[in-house]
């Protein structure tokens, strides 16, 4: 996929509040005729030049004049007020009678303002200078001070005349670049402002101006005076960058990419869209973006071009006896190659090491090796590396500086190592990338040089361990599947057992994988089963019970856990006795005795611990934290859950099955019962973590989006959902029950019915009779309920006919999977209910008004602590009481209101708010609130947008140009505004949109 980014000015200016404060701050002052500067410094693409635009169309919007200026990189010197000419040129070519009098007014001006007359040299300036003269090497004599004092003072004149009679901007860019003369001609003016309605703000690369700059010394000058402030533009925040690359791409980017592309830039947004137009999946550094950055190496000299080169190998920060050693140059050349480096902000000193300023940098100058140059400096670091004491990380290093310098005997080693290490810090991804590099190289490394007690099959295993608890299931299966192939007859059979049973755990965190896994583990048991007492046969019979469990076969479930506990005990392996506990803990969850299942569960978690066994220890914590939830004691299942995921992240299995199953559940435990999180981190997955994976944190955050009325960044996620229904079932119904509730309260109900049936026609085709289908079916109703009113209304009997029948068919599958579903406590608990009550509720409005009871049910129903759906069930309680002309309206309305304010639950305020005012029923507070709309709005953001613009006269070109979208999107954009809304034309639309309050009447 290639995506080319739209101009930087095509999107709103992201992360910059703080500094746009600042300089709109100036610009009032500047207004009230409090003169000022703001110097702002930046690096190269930092966004210098947009917070200027941005600057500039602020100040233009509010009758400023904006007058702007850029300095060009001209080495010889420069060419002499350049920026300044720019910038007042425009005065010069004014057709304002006052500024055509103020520009002739100062003959002075006529060499920046040929057109104010034939140009004339100013004494002082003789054209371009040299490095000398802008240092004040050459004394100007007295009658040049005289001619260039009144330019200078011309300048000032005109923009203090100017500005009585409006505000006066002037911008100038790219300062690092200036001659002296444009140095000077600043100099003046900025220690010349007092009362003038006048801002001057200027830019400049930070990183090239350097001790010996000619700009450093008028710098610290300015920075003086009292009316100067300084601006330091630094590289976006992470969360800012990722919201850029975000805005910047054309259609959605998987989390991975956009934060691949976030961290690679390191927030500076021309890298951004560098890295972005070249392509997602494109590992190498841009050619253009290369380019750019390798050109500011190739004026310092050869020594330091080296020394660059040399630390570019390193891939880390690098201390200076390695650089010695590895370069190959005298301490004195050494010394003075840094220097530079470190004067021209190329490189950067943490603690005592150097590094690349930028890793963009790094990479350009890696890239840019010989291979030849490239294997003798990696040799060189692995030499180093293998002579200093070992230490955290040592093997790594070792093994990495030995891959790239073909060392295959020394990097195997290492790797296995390395890998050992990283499993001990809790990093099971980089344990995995060791041990896939480890296979690489295998063949490559003669039989006698490897590593003892290692070989092929231990490496498939290791490999299939790693890539499921780092959150790659897929990949976990796969290299399972290749261990089995590996399998001799030699092969021992306690080995071949375990290698079977491996298979058989990884295929279960993938759907439609269960037949298979339970073939795998039936194959482990023949190979043991006949076998004395063992730590692999309990861990085969523990596995085995807990598929018996799954597969409904209680009695055989008990057996084989109370067997894999003797067995445990016999040999004294407390991991598999741990994972017998949890079963039977589960099997007694389901026969109804929660207090044998948790007693059970807690054990087995203590046992886990104390063996070191990581996944049976989270397991355990899931299923006590599921017990809860079952019983819907909400407070204790999310504290066990939290439990869960805090243990999760401190061994390092955040994304393993039941690390990622723990935040699952946490997620939607928060949501239910109004823990809502305020920060979007909640909602994304780890790096580096399967699709799969991924989705299923982002279906559930998308029910606090749509609740949070979020809709464009939910409608952006669910075809990346849609495509992942087929890996978990779990997805398909959070994601599913998100694009419901998307498109009702769009106020798409055709949509939100048609999503409905999609969803339970294939959890029918998956599993039959799921309980969850029961909260799908009742989120369809209300919108099968409001069409038939609608068609109703129309005095179309057919059609209301056909969306009752559909009603209907929902309601009877809610009763069906309550009636049939199985839940996993045997009984099915206060949420299933609760939903139940509410299918029933909404069905009661498919002929007509709704039951006002029925909802007040459902309401009490979710009492259980399932805050946000008891306040819709009120708000649609209220809305029932109001259309029967029964009393208690307010008061469930207000309950629903204040719960709507606490979560900021967006579309239910307002629909409280709208149902509210109808009926003339007051809410505490909302007088203190602006105005809201009439209803909930159905129009997309973009939507809204094209419809104001067309409400403005404007055409669907112009249109296109001012949000910068193709003409032809804009008719897409109208065409679904209009069927929304049920006009036949723009006009039509338009009166519409301001008749229901969805758009404002201008001033």
């Amino acid at each position: 996929m290639h995506l080319v980014p739209r101009l930087g000015s095509g999107i709103p200016l992201v992360a910059r509040t703080h500094e746009m404060r600042r300089l709109r701050a100036a610009f009032a002052r500047a207004e009230r005729g409090e003169a000022g500067a703001v110097l702002i410094a930046g690096d190269a693409g930092v966004g210098k030049t947009r917070l200027l635009t941005a600057l500039g169309e602020h100040a233009a919007g509010c009758g400023a004049l904006v007058l702007t200026g850029r300095c060009i990189d001209v080495r010889d010197g420069g060419l002499p007020y350049l920026p300044f000419a720019e910038a007042l040129s425009p005065l010069g070519a004014s057709s304002d009678p006052a500024v055509a009098a103020a520009v002739r007014a100062r003959t002075a001006l006529s060499m920046l303002l040929p057109q104010s007359g034939e140009p004339k040299p100013v004494a002082g300036d003789q054209g371009q200078v040299s490095e000398g003269e802008r240092e004040g090497v050459r004394r100007i004599r007295p009658e040049q001070d005289l001619g260039q004092l009144q330019l200078f003072d011309a300048v000032l004149g005109v923009l203090t005349e100017v500005g009585q009679e409006q505000p006066v901007v002037l911008l100038l860019e790219d300062l690092h670049w200036a001659d002296s003369s444009t140095r000077n001609l600043l100099s003046f003016l900025l220690s010349r402002l007092r009362a003038q309605r006048l801002l001057v703000v200027v830019s400049y690369r930070e990183e090239d101006v350097h001790r010996r700059h000619p700009l450093r010394g008028t710098l610290s000058e300015l920075v003086r005076l009292a009316t100067v402030e300084q601006v330091a533009l630094a590289p976006l925040a992470p969360a800012d960058a990722r919201a850029f690359v975000a805005a910047l791409a054309e259609e959605p980017l998987s989390p991975d990419v956009i934060a691949d592309i976030a961290e690679r830039s390191e927030g500076n947004p021309f890298f951004v869209e560098e890295l972005l137009a070249t392509g997602t999946d494109c590992q190498d550094l841009p050619a253009g973006l290369a380019e750019v950055l390798l050109a500011r190496l190739e004026r310092f000299p050869a020594e330091t071009r080296r020394v660059l080169r040399v630390i570019s190998v390193a891939n880390e920060t690098v201390s200076h006896a390695a650089l010695a050693q590895v370069a190959g140059i005298g301490e004195l050349e050494l010394d003075e190659a840094l220097r530079e480096a470190v004067q021209h902000h190329l490189l950067v000193i943490e603690d005592g090491f150097y590094a690349f300023r930028h890793a963009l940098l790094q990479e350009a100058v890696y890239a840019d090796l010989l291979p030849g140059e490239r294997t003798r400096m990696h040799a060189g670091y692995a030499a180093r590396i293998k002579s200093t004491p070992q230490g955290r990380g040592h093997d790594a290093k070792l093994a990495f500086h030995s891959l790239e310098s073909r060392d295959f005997d020394t990097a195997l080693p290492a790797l296995l190592r390395a890998a050992c290490e990283a499993e001990k810090l809790g990093a099971p991804g980089a344990a995995l990338r060791h041990i896939e590099q480890a296979q690489s190289i295998w063949d490559a490394v003669a039989p006698e040089n490897r590593p003892e007690g290692t070989n092929e099959l231990k490496l498939l295993n290791e490999a299939s361990y790693f890539a499921g608890t780092s959150g790659e299931p897929e990949r976990a299966v796969a290299y399972a599947r290749s261990a089995t192939e590996a399998l001799t007859p030699d092969t021992a059979p306690e080995v071949a057992a375990k290698v079977w049973r491996r298979l058989a755990e990884t295929l279960l965190a993938l759907e439609g994988t269960f037949d298979e896994a339970v073939r795998s583990i039936d194959r482990a048991w023949e190979l043991v089963a006949e076998r004395e007492p063992s730590a692999a046969r309990a861990w085969v019979l523990a596995s085995r019970a807990g598929f018996q469990r799954v597969r409904d076969l209680p009695e055989e479930a008990m057996d084989s856990a109370l067997t894999a506990v003797a067995d445990a005990r016999a040999v004294g392996a407390v991991g598999p006795e741990a994972s017998a506990l949890i079963t039977i803990g589960t099997l007694a969850d389901s026969a109804g005795d929660t207090v044998e299942a948790r007693e059970r569960l807690r054990e087995a978690e203590r046992k886990a611990r104390e063996a070191g066994a990581l996944n049976v220890e989270l397991r355990a914590m899931y299923f006590l934290a599921l017990s809860y939830d079952d019983q819907a004691e909400m407070d204790s299942a999310r504290v066990h859950a939290a439990r869960g995921v805090a243990r999760a992240e401190e061994t390092g299995l955040t994304w393993s099955t039941y690390g990622l199953e723990l935040r699952a559940r946490l997620l939607y435990l928060r949501y239910l019962s109004g823990d809502w999180p305020k920060e979007d981190a909640a909602g994304r997955a780890g790096r580096g973590v399967s699709s799969a994976v991924a989705a299923r944190i982002i279906a559930n955050w998308a029910l606090f989006l749509v609740a949070r009325g979020r809709f464009d960044d939910v409608a952006k996620a669910l075809p990346g959902l849609r495509q992942q229904w087929m890996a978990d079932i779990q997805i398909a119904t959070a994601a599913g029950d998100a694009a419901i509730e998307l498109a009702a309260w769009r106020g798409e109900h055709v949509e939100a019915l048609r999503v409905t049936e999609e969803l339970l026609r294939w959890l029918e085709k998956i599993e039959p009779m799921l309980l969850g289908g029961i909260r799908i079916a009742a989120l369809g109703l209300p919108s099968a309920a409001t069409l038939a009113a609608e068609a109703r209304a129309k005095g179309d009997r057919e059609a209301a006919d056909g969306f009752v029948a559909a009603g209907r068919r929902l309601l009877e599958h809610a009763r069906r999977c309550a009636a049939e579903g199985h839940p996993r406590s045997g009984t099915m608990g206060p949420e299933g209910r609760a939903w139940l009550a509410r299918a029933e509720a909404a069905a009661s409005a498919l002929e007509g008004t709704a039951d006002p009871a029925l909802w007040g049910q459902a309401a009490e129903a979710f009492s259980y602590g399932a805050v946000y759906e008891q306040a819709v069930c009120r708000w649609r309680q209220g809305e029932a009481l109001l259309a029967a002309g029964q009393p208690g309206a307010a008061e469930v309305l207000e309950a629903a209101h204040s719960v709507a304010m606490t979560l900021d639950a967006v579309p239910l305020r307002d629909a409280v708010r709208a149902l509210a005012r109808r009926a003339r029923v007051e809410l505490v507070g909302v007088e203190a609130v602006p105005p809201v709309r009439a209803a909930v709005n159905p129009l997309t953001d973009r939507e809204r947008d094209v419809l104001e613009r067309v409400a403005l006269g404007r055409t669907n070109r112009q249109v296109g140009e001012e949000l910068y979208i193709s003409e032809k999107t804009v008719s897409v954009h109208l065409s679904r505004v209009m069927a929304k809304l049920g006009a036949s034309r723009r006009a039509e639309a338009v009166a519409i949109a301001y008749d229901r309050g969805l758009l404002t009447a201008p001033h």
